[in-house]
């Protein structure tokens, strides 16, 4: 098969639930990703850079515990009450893709606390490859995978990494210490997602995040437009 005919399965079929129009709610972000990946360190890097620009809020996914909640609430990143737990008692992707019921009540809960609203983000708790978000739950996701899990991560595939709006190559720091070559994970990632965006970065480098950030300033403009 030819490297730009990658595929991209979607082992849950149809997505069940219809595109939810952004007119009259804030902007909803998915940030998924595989355990360990930096999924909340980004959202806790997003929430400080925004924060003085974007009135925004967050949802954490975590399956028995509210440990990425508790973290972000800890690192004073927002306020404590724009910061909602759900938790899945299933695997992650569950909850953002097949039943987003628990999701869709979190959000409206935040967003009769907070009218008015510009951004929530929802953050799925650590699952695989194949963890994308219902559209009938988000506007936009970012994937994000770590160098640590080797360079042959992007090129394996799978939804999330083939048709997320971004993917974040994350950890780039620690790319000597277990042997990563991050040119050729970008390349793979460039190759299997068919024109979409790659973002690489290392949290310790650059702790806000700035081209994630700008990233995400772009698709707020983008969808609120629509």
């Amino acid at each position: 098969m030819p490297a730009d005919e990658f595929p991209r399965p979607d082992p849950h079929g149809p997505d069940p639930h219809e595109h939810a129009p952004p007119a009259g709610r804030a902007v909803r972000l998915g940030v998924g990703g595989p355990v360990g990946s930096g999924k909340t360190a980004l959202v806790a890097a997003l929430c400080r850079t925004l924060r003085p620009e974007v009135r925004l809020a967050v949802v954490t996914n975590d399956i028995y515990t509210t440990e990425d909640a508790d973290f972000l609430r800890a690192a004073g990143v927002l306020a404590a009450d724009r910061i909602e737990a759900v938790q899945t008692g299933c695997c992650p992707h569950t909850a953002i893709r097949d039943d987003i019921t628990a999701n869709l009540d979190a959000v409206e809960r935040l967003e009769h606390r907070f009218p008015g609203l510009h951004l929530v983000i929802i953050e799925s708790g650590g699952d695989n490859l194949t963890a994308v978000f219902s559209r009938g739950l988000v506007d936009r996701q970012i994937f994000v995978v770590d160098v640590a899990g080797g360079d042959k991560v992007p090129r394996k595939g799978g939804p999330g990494v083939t048709t997320a709006d971004l993917l974040v190559i994350n950890k780039t720091d620690l790319a000597p210490l277990v042997g990563a070559d991050l040119v050729v994970m970008s390349a793979d990632a460039h190759r299997v997602r068919g024109g979409l965006p790659v973002i690489s970065q290392s949290l310790v480098d650059t702790p806000d995040a700035p081209q994630v950030a700008a990233w995400v300033r772009e698709q707020l403009s983008l969808v609120t437009a629509a």
